[in-house]
């Protein structure tokens, strides 16, 4: 199951779609479009824009990369053959959230590039807080596993993609604004906290598990 909604994937112009508008959108902010995040007008050998951009985008990309797991295949009529199946139903969604946070920890690997274009011009080379950009980065893949968790019960509460997106970004503004930020700041100052990582793991299991039961009482009307 894991497999095959990672081909999935792969195969849909939609996920190349949507992590290259992400990783445009970080190239431009710090290369090319002058701010705050721009590392050239900053004149310091450090990547702190990516780390302080990618939250915003991240409200997007999960939700639009969970939004077909399960919308689709209710809309399609497909989950009710596929519950049919011997397959137990945490397992299914279990597979399903694993295989589109896989996607995004992918998609996010390329923006590496920019952290050794860094290390490579600072002056002298090599002059940039590796321990820093090490906990951003863990930071970072634990936001999206908090978000991707979120996207995924929004996908499961309707038929419509559009819908699932809309939710899902909503929550995802909602609950980084209230609660998250303040711990992925503190993550991303390399101080790995314990709680911390509690904090966004936990958000993720809940909402796999909300899913489940969503889930599972929508199968059983």
């Amino acid at each position: 199951m894991y497999r095959k909604e990672l081909a999935y994937y792969f195969s849909s112009p939609i996920a190349y779609i949507v992590i290259g508008l992400y990783l445009l959108a970080i190239s431009l902010f710090l290369w090319v479009i002058p701010g705050e995040w721009n590392i050239i007008d900053s004149g310091y050998s450090q990547v702190d824009g990516l780390f302080r951009l990618s939250p915003w985008l991240m409200m997007l990309l999960c939700p639009a990369l969970s939004m077909r797991l399960f919308a689709e295949e209710r809309q399609s009529g497909t989950w009710n053959l596929l519950m049919t199946k011997p397959i137990a139903l945490w397992r299914i969604v279990v597979c399903k959230y694993l295989a589109a946070w896989t996607l995004v920890i992918i998609g996010i690997l390329p923006c590496l590039v920019h952290y050794f274009v860094v290390y490579f011009i600072a002056e002298p080379i090599g002059n940039i807080d590796f321990g820093q950009f090490l906990g951003s980065w863990l930071g970072l893949i634990l936001l999206s596993a908090a978000f991707m968790g979120i996207g995924v019960l929004a996908g499961s509460t309707t038929k419509s993609q559009i819908v699932a997106f809309i939710l899902g970004a909503l929550a995802c503004f909602v609950l980084y604004w209230v609660s998250l930020q303040d711990h992925y700041s503190s993550i991303s100052r390399g101080v790995i906290d314990l709680r911390d990582v509690i904090i966004f793991l936990s958000i993720a299991v809940v909402a796999i598990l909300l899913t489940i039961m969503l889930l599972d009482k929508l199968t059983h009307r």
